[in-house]
């Protein structure tokens, strides 16, 4: 365990029942100060892992590690741990002031010690001069505040925040994205998240956590987790991919839709069948000689920044291209991508066969063999 990590799973399940297996054999470490999201779909196991580490529940197998310490029998109000809820659970009877104070009357702490720590808080998400507001008055976003000054102020070392944006509206929503972003990096506290947003984890996450089936299909930044996808699920899953079939010919040469093409990706056997993705805003629409690809325009949307265009090639693979420039349905078009913009996956690899390999090819690589 690294001297800065502060929870480790180890090899932990659970199982509600006989046939309700909801997390499967997951290992992880979460580091001191960083912001985590737990990204994946309904039911995938990741509120589960939430709820573990808040000691709402307890695993079925497998270790919980907290500051290197086991801490599975732990009761939920000894952790150095405190839960934003979607709902945010503010008490509606009490105003803002007493919300947030709640948890230090509680410890029976003296009333000039509350105050002072209450109005600190309070100072720190921006709602100072609100402590007598009741919360029927405040708006969405000034109630997720006011949930995460009642969690800071009990200085908790982790904070975990279950959907707490799913009920706002787009707009708020970006704006608290920002807001829970910079609140993180000012209190330099381990924050965990839960999503189904993937432009959402994208947006805020020092390193995302993408979560399938009660498995952790993949963990790392934003940026390795949309650029170097290790299977089909992440790869559809994190923005929109264009995934087609392929044969891996030799180290940085790839076939696919009958032809050979350049690429960067190295470690595969020869002739090894894999899955080609490339992202939508990597094609180029060209005219159909300098295209790497022939299709025909079978749909266009405007979305603002870009033009959605769906087309086809000749073998009937669609190609989803997000271009500033418009096209002509019914039209053919080439469509260009550079050989940095096809990544190769090697069929049902795992995450840690995936580092594997990549560590393997660079040794290779750098003995010169």
């Amino acid at each position: 365990m690294a001297n800065n990590t502060i929870i480790q799973f180890k090899n932990v399940t659970k199982q509600f029942d006989q046939d309700s297996l909801v997390l499967d054999h997951v290992s992880f470490e979460i580091e001191r100060g960083k912001f985590y999201t737990l990204l994946g779909p309904s039911g995938c196991g990741k509120t589960t892992i939430l709820r573990l580490i808040a000691g709402f529940t307890e695993p079925t197998t497998g270790d919980i590690f907290f500051n290197e310490k086991k801490f599975n029998d732990i009761p939920a109000n000894k952790r150095q741990v405190n839960t934003v809820f979607q709902d945010y659970a503010l008490f509606p009877h009490l105003n803002v002031y007493e919300n947030v104070a709640f948890g230090l009357r509680i410890k029976k702490l003296k009333n000039s010690e509350i105050d002072s720590k209450v109005k600190e808080a309070l100072s720190f998400v921006n709602l100072k001069g609100f402590e007598q507001r009741e919360i029927r008055e405040m708006s969405g976003g000034q109630r997720q505040r006011v949930a995460i000054a009642r969690a800071i102020v009990n200085e908790p070392e982790v904070i975990l925040l279950d959907e707490p944006l799913s009920a706002l509206d787009l707009k708020l929503r970006t704006e608290m994205q920002y807001e829970l972003r910079e609140l993180q990096r000012r209190l330099g506290i381990t924050f965990i998240f839960v999503t189904h947003d993937q432009e959402e984890a994208l947006a805020m996450s020092d390193e995302i956590f993408v979560i399938h089936e009660g498995k952790i299909q993949q963990s790392g930044t934003p940026i390795d987790i949309y650029d170097e996808p290790i299977n089909r699920f992440v790869a559809d899953f994190i923005g929109e991919s264009n995934i087609v079939s392929g044969k891996m010919k030799q180290d940085f040469l790839v076939e696919f839709v009958g032809k050979e093409f350049d690429c960067v990706d190295g470690g595969f056997n020869k002739n090894e069948l894999v899955e080609i993705v490339i992202r939508p805003e990597d094609l180029e629409i060209t005219s159909l000689e300098q295209g790497k690809l022939q299709v025909r325009v079978d749909s266009q949307l405007f979305r603002g920044v870009h033009y959605e265009i769906c087309c086809y090639d000749k073998d009937g693979n669609e190609w989803l291209v997000h271009s500033t420039k418009k096209a002509e349905v019914g039209a053919e078009i080439g469509l260009y991508f550079d050989p940095e913009s096809i990544h190769v996956m090697r069929l049902g690899e795992t995450e840690e066969e995936f580092d594997r390999r990549l560590e393997i090819y660079a040794d290779g690589e750098r003995h010169g063999e």
